[in-house]
């Protein structure tokens, strides 16, 4: 862990719940809404996979009533 990032987990840890929050908020305003998280890169990974294996559903086969 670089020393920037090992104190800012310091300071973190430092701060109340409900500032940590605030925190959050303002870091979340630097990442471009765009970016797919490590969440979203897995889940991309495994649709790509199933799709590629037919484990899909066509779109016209389900019953949007």
């Amino acid at each position: 862990m670089s020393p920037i990032r090992e104190e800012l987990v310091g300071v973190i840890d430092c701060l109340p719940e409900a500032e940590q929050f605030l925190l959050l908020e303002i870091a979340r305003r630097f990442l471009p809404d765009d970016t797919a998280t490590p969440d979203d890169l897995r889940d991309i990974r495994q649709a790509r996979t199933e799709y590629a294996q037919g484990e899909t559903v066509p779109h016209e086969a389900i019953n949007w009533d």
